[in-house]
């Protein structure tokens, strides 16, 4: 029987599998070592526990991954053990593998600013950038670490693959050789089945999926131990969180809810409006939001910010929508918050909606957005329109590249500047939006201000330091302007971002945001410690 069974080419194969899963191992370590405080600092057992459950989504992503190259290994054919097909093989085997493995390595550092391990709908926040071979030079030169690990890993996953080659070998009964190797497609074809559908048969009605992941976990930010990336991200290929549906016609629906509705109330007073939300500003920054702070050696970075506070109204207990830049516009702006992916991935993006915009431009307002990075970063420029924003200036408006961070856009000191130059030219009432951009990755600063705003506990506190300053700078303009007497200005962030606090890392902490309101007159005073989120301000 053996001699004719190909049972050294099923070993081989048997081989390369088993070496995905060694790596896909140590992948799943250096991602518990990376965010080993977020992830509850999980004991040795807890972690040998959440390990082994992770086994079942290691196999489904493997077997996902090496599809094709299972596929062609067992195919009833002799020119498996040629030479030139093995090369072939090889080069299918790496190109997908290697992919998919780069993915694993992504997750040691993205994963703590969306909280689980990456889908196909994380990437959407870099669709829309023009820069993107910049930026991806920035990471690998910020993260080496992570960039020579993969490396390393993948010289000796290849060096391993090479020490067990198949030699050519002619069968010496075709009719048994063919006959048996058809049997064994089709049993390895059912178990690959059964194995994407997590191992069980009866009890499975369809693949495993992310969620499965939280049946094993006792806090669910853990379940990111449990999965891999590519598995992730080949479940959420062509997924949609919301699908368009439409169950009555508009007629029916303007027939039976009657939404347009007339008030007898005249708006007496209209304040202009400046939006400011901050990039990746999280609670655990500012003092002003942590009064009743029990934190030990507790510092604040936003020393304007914190004084600003004291002559405003704040709430101290407010949350994002979302972990990603694209979550917050929607949710601050229009009132819709993120579900599975952002709005603006979903079917209903294009559609017309109301609005912050819609509503003050029907008040007589003018209104603008103002954002330092290319126009179309983040979508911003294709979302501003659907929300009907008459003016937009980004970094090409801004047509000055002195003040280029030679990344993402303009730093937020000058480009403040020039929103309030374009604020003293603009026709009242106006609101005016503006999305900072100096406190987000590769977090740096200008040369000029190293000594200044030096090194805090962790990277992000010295770009929170700098964009405190652009802050107090473009108050300080703003006040010498006729408008501002007469402007509400409310600051807002998109997202929490890196944090240092342990208290921030609990569940209940983790995307905590600040929400000011301030108005010159001191209207807006006082501390609201009730349950608040960006929503609430559309």
């Amino acid at each position: 029987m053996r001699k004719y069974f190909r049972v050294e080419e099923y070993k081989i194969l048997a081989f390369r599998l088993f070496l995905a899963y060694v790596f896909y191992g140590i992948a799943r370590i250096l991602f518990t070592i990376y965010n080993f405080e977020l992830l509850g600092s999980p004991g040795l057992f807890e972690f040998l526990r959440l390990y082994y459950h992770g086994l079942i989504f290691d196999t489904a992503g493997i077997l996902y991954v090496n599809m094709i190259f299972i596929l062609f290994s067992i195919l009833p054919l002799r020119i498996n053990t040629w030479n030139i097909f093995q090369k072939f093989q090889f080069f299918i085997y790496f190109l997908f593998n290697l992919t998919a493995y780069a993915t694993n390595f992504i997750d040691f550092i993205y994963f703590k600013y969306i909280l689980t391990r990456s889908t196909l709908a994380s990437f959407e926040s870099i669709q829309h950038e023009s820069n993107k071979v910049i930026l991806l030079f920035s990471f690998i030169i910020s993260y080496w670490h992570v960039f020579f690990l993969f490396i390393v890993l993948s010289i000796i996953w290849v060096y391993l693959y090479r020490l067990w080659n198949l030699k050519n070998k002619k069968p010496q009964n075709p009719f048994a050789y063919y006959g048996l190797s058809i049997v064994c497609f089709f049993v390895i074809i059912t178990l690959m089945v059964g194995a994407i559908r997590g191992g069980d048969f009866k009890k499975s009605t369809r693949p495993i999926n992310m969620v499965d992941a939280n049946r094993h976990v006792n806090s669910s930010i853990q379940a990111g131990i449990v999965l891999n990336t590519p598995f992730c991200i080949i479940r959420t290929i062509n997924k949609k969180s919301v699908k368009k549906v439409e169950y009555l016609s508009n007629e029916e629906v303007i027939q039976l809810v009657k939404p347009i509705k007339q008030y007898d109330r005249k708006v007496h007073e209209k304040p202009n409006v400046v939006l400011i939300i901050i990039e990746s500003y999280g609670r655990e920054y500012s003092g002003a939001f942590n009064p009743d702070t029990k934190i030990k050696d507790y510092k604040s970075y936003t020393p304007f910010v914190d004084s600003l506070a004291q002559h405003s109204l704040i709430f101290t207990n407010a949350y994002a929508n979302g972990y990603k830049s694209i979550h917050g516009m929607s949710s601050i702006l229009s009132g819709i918050p993120s579900f599975k992916d952002a709005f603006t991935s979903t079917p209903y993006a294009n559609q017309k909606i109301e609005s912050l915009v819609s509503v003050l431009k029907s008040l007589g307002y003018h209104t603008s957005f103002f954002h330092g990075a290319e126009n179309g970063s983040m979508g911003f420029l294709g979302y501003s329109n659907i929300l009907g924003i008459d003016k937009y200036f980004g970094r090409n408006e801004y047509n000055n590249d002195t003040g280029f961070d030679g990344y993402w856009g303009i730093w937020d000191e000058p480009f403040l500047q020039f929103m309030k130059e374009k604020l003293d030219e603009e026709k009242e009432p106006f609101f005016s939006t503006v999305f900072t951009i100096s406190s987000h990755e590769p977090y740096i600063i200008p040369e000029k201000y190293k000594e200044t705003f030096p090194e805090g506990d962790i990277i992000m506190h010295k770009c929170v330091r700098y964009t405190d300053y652009a802050l107090r700078r473009f108050f300080d303009e703003a006040k010498k302007e006729h408008w501002y007497n007469n402007t509400l200005f409310v600051l807002v962030a998109d997202h929490a971002n890196l944090i240092y606090y342990p208290e921030y890392r609990k569940e209940l902490n983790i995307n905590t945001i600040p929400i000011l309101f301030h108005h010159p007159d001191g209207r807006y005073n006082g501390i609201n410690n009730l349950l608040a989120q960006q929503t609430y301000l559309s």
